[in-house]
């Protein structure tokens, strides 16, 4: 898989799920910024597959 490509899945994924996610949103208001992108990384799904996306980015760069 090219660098590219995978940006492009990150980029998409961003796009769908993360821009308007009424859970990001909630926990910046009720709680903070730190705990909703804590969330975002330890407990969300798409945070989870945005995680795997980036270690293949790395890969690619790597070579």
């Amino acid at each position: 898989m090219n660098r590219s490509k995978v940006m492009k899945e990150i980029n998409d994924l961003l796009e769908k799920y993360c821009e308007d996610c009424f859970l990001k949103k909630h926990f910046r208001k009720e709680f903070s910024k730190s705990y909703a992108h804590h969330f975002c990384i330890k407990q969300c799904t798409v945070g989870d597959i945005l995680q795997k996306k980036g270690e293949l980015l790395i890969k690619t760069i790597k070579g």
